[in-house]
């Protein structure tokens, strides 16, 4: 069994490092309008710890505290009996154990508040739902078992009332009612989808395929193996195909037939006229004109000369992983995850900031004031906020076991955690 270094291990082994879109929310952007009832409600920022099967929520600006815990698997006991009665749930969920989830269950994907505060929606790979935890209670409001046998990313819509999450084994995206836990439609996509983004004030939906990441195929000759991998964009009122996106066309006639064409977290700029987007062990990411339907530039990103290039050293398949934009749309910050650092990059000249020693970052997300990046180091059990102004670290936060996701919700007022916590 692989021991994760402490973080000061992890920060020493990288000499060189200097010390130090959209925005990633809950229900609203940096500096979009507040819900009905905002005076009762505060905004905080959603930490999901995938092991622990907790969330923690912090601050959302300043100085990041920590100001209570919600378990998300308060039925863990029930979901376990059903899947170890089931011998085809059962060889999935010990296949996810071992596979995406490094030895450990991931009980806790992606999370969303819903508009009045009350409840948190959460994905929970390993058992294969989307559920809604009441904030008061700690209890379960709604379980929404998905197609196939695991659940992974998700997307809240603009106006907060939809939630998209992708069923990764069955190739699907459910959309459903946050309050009630309802389908409301459903889309095919490529194989093992992946990261979901709202678009065009909700009237599209974008969905990025990644294909096989768990197998140790990862030669590049052997890139067929990985299938089908792309981009499907969606109308989200009919759950139609309004575009398909094969970035392997893209990639190609860019000159870049090298890179892989699975596309993992992407960044569109605040006019949604430009995307930023990693592939599959590339340290770097690409820009892609939307409109001219074409790769416009690559920045390549540092290497951490500790870091292996065997690519089966790669977690799921992603050297960087994460992504977020400052709200004035001049700023992208990204997560180097298996190069152990951080950087802020000007959008303009593609030029990379400070590198800011992390451990094993896996997500990257926009504080509530806008001024700040904020990372999952899933490696040291922390988050960390990084200024975009000077590219620097502000503040590092505790949290639970292989934090990962980070979204923007509401709390209401004085909340501190659930009556059961």
């Amino acid at each position: 069994m692989t021991t994760t270094p402490s973080p000061r291990a992890r920060r020493a082994r990288f000499p060189g490092l200097l010390t130090a879109g959209l925005v990633a929310a809950g229900f609203l952007t940096a500096g979009s309008a507040a819900p009905a009832g905002a005076a009762q409600l505060r905004e905080v920022m959603f930490v999901g710890n995938n092991w622990d099967g907790t969330a923690d929520v912090i601050a959302s600006s300043g100085d990041f505290a920590r100001i209570g815990r919600v378990n998300i698997v308060p039925d863990r006991e029930e979901r376990l009996r059903e899947i170890y009665l089931n011998p085809v749930k059962l060889i999935f969920f010990l296949g996810i154990r071992h596979g995406p989830g490094e030895g450990h269950d991931q009980l806790v994907d992606d999370m969303y508040t819903t508009p009045d505060g009350s409840a948190v929606v959460a994905s929970r790979p390993s058992f294969a739902d989307v559920v809604s935890i009441d904030l008061a209670s700690g209890r379960v409001n709604w379980r929404f078992p998905v197609s196939g046998f695991r659940s992974d990313h998700m997307a809240v819509s603009p106006d907060g009332l939809r939630v998209a999450v992708s069923a990764s084994t069955s190739n699907t995206v459910h959309v459903l009612d946050i309050g009630t836990g309802r389908e409301v439609g459903k889309f095919a996509t490529g194989d093992k989808p992946h990261e979901n983004v709202f678009t065009e004030g909700g009237r599209r939906l974008w969905n990025m395929s990644i294909g096989e990441v768990n197998t140790d195929l990862d030669d590049p000759g052997l890139d067929f193996t990985k299938g089908d991998r792309r981009i499907t964009v969606v109308d989200t009122a009919t759950f139609r195909q309004s575009r398909v996106i094969d970035m392997r066309q893209r990639l190609d006639a860019f000159g870049r037939s090298d890179l892989s064409d699975s596309v993992r977290p992407v960044a569109f700029t605040p006019d949604e006229s430009t995307l930023y987007f990693q592939v599959s062990f590339f340290n770097g990411f690409l820009e892609y004109d939307v409109a001219g339907d074409r790769v416009t530039r690559v920045k390549e990103l540092p290497k951490n000369p500790n870091t292996s290039d065997d690519r089966r050293t790669f977690v799921n398949d992603s050297r960087h992983h994460g992504m977020s934009m400052s709200p004035a749309g001049d700023k992208l910050c990204v997560a180097g995850t298996m190069d152990d650092y951080a950087t802020v990059v000007d959008r303009a000249s593609l030029r990379e900031g400070p590198l800011v020693p992390a451990a094993k970052p896996y997500w990257a997300t926009v504080s509530g004031d806008g001024r700040a990046c904020v990372i999952s180091e899933s490696g040291a059990d922390q988050v960390t906020a990084i200024d975009f102004a000077t590219g620097r670290e502000l503040v590092s936060v505790p949290v639970g076991d292989h934090p990962q996701r980070v979204r923007i919700g509401h709390v209401p007022q004085g909340w501190t955690g659930p009556a059961n916590s």
